[in-house]
């Protein structure tokens, strides 16, 4: 058994690396057009953190059981916690924004009716906006400040808040920007009520999904409880798995749970209609 154990790691860190380059292709992972630096590295210490957490919960599994089958899916679970237990805070920073687009708009209607032209009341409405939103009409504003035209400094502007509630409301405006016509106001008006609507029926959505999240995260924390509780105090029943064999038939088994976690995690998934408004890059 000891000189099989080398080839037994080989076996369960390829399967790692396969597992892991299959749920990467079965994620869909929708990255904004336009990221700031900050954000890139919140990014890559959130997942040194992870990597840290799943090597160290990895090893402790191996210390444990001595199954580097097991060890490795305790790894890539930790790894990919927040997609499989996750959603609540992207869904709630989406609704945020759709809110703060509403509450922006209807301000930017309100500062229109003063005479006064899009140039103008962007830059006079960035700054008391929606934190959501803030940071995207600051952007905004700096690009009409270095002479950028409206309609390319808007283009920006959608991409940056990178919702499909956003395309409608600034391809309103880039159209007025370009051809001037009367009406903006009662527009405004109707995008906002549009906006505040897709609000409520996402709030809706969210609160009725709630309980299938609730039930995947029971099932998921149940079922990696028991097994983990059988792999360490009672090693009696599951002594077969201990075996060459009993780890390749492990892996079936691991993959078949994955699969099915992986099912669970898309149920109580909404996604998000396509953004008809993109730049001409992204286009092509």
């Amino acid at each position: 058994m000891g000189s099989q154990t080398p080839l037994i790691m080989l076996l369960g860190a390829l399967i790692g690396a396969g597992a892991l380059l299959v749920v990467m292709g079965m994620s869909d992972h929708e990255e904004a057009p336009l990221r700031t630096k900050r954000s890139l590295r919140d990014r890559i210490q959130g997942n040194s953190r992870r990597a840290l957490l799943g090597f160290v919960a990895g090893l402790l599994i191996l210390l444990l059981t001595s199954w580097p089958v097991l060890a490795v899916a305790v790894g890539l679970l930790v790894w990919f916690a927040p997609m499989l237990f996750g959603g609540v805070a992207s869904e709630k920073r989406a609704m945020a924004r759709l809110e703060g687009l509403a509450a922006w708009t209807e301000s930017l209607r309100d500062t229109i009716a003063g005479a006064v032209g899009l140039e103008q009341a962007i830059p006079a409405t960035a700054y008391a906006a929606s934190p959501a939103i803030r940071p995207a009409l600051i952007r905004l504003t700096d690009r009409l400040r270095v002479r950028t035209s409206l309609s390319t400094a808007l283009q920006g502007f959608a991409d940056d808040i990178d919702d499909p509630s956003a395309d409608l409301i600034v391809a309103t405006l880039i159209l007025n920007a370009r051809l001037r016509g009367p009406g903006l106001r009662d527009v405004l008006s109707s995008l906002a009520r549009s906006a505040r609507a897709d609000l409520d029926m996402r709030r809706r959505i969210a609160a009725s999904r709630s309980s299938t999240r609730r039930s995947v995260q029971i099932v998921m924390g149940v079922t990696v409880a028991f097994v983990l509780g059988l792999a360490i105090f009672n090693r009696s029943y599951v002594e077969p798995y201990g075996t060459p064999i009993g780890q390749v038939v492990l892996i079936l088994v691991i993959g078949l749970f994955a699969a099915g976690f992986w099912w669970m995690r898309r149920l109580s998934e909404f996604e998000m209609p396509e953004r008809f408004l993109l730049a001409k890059q992204e286009a092509r």
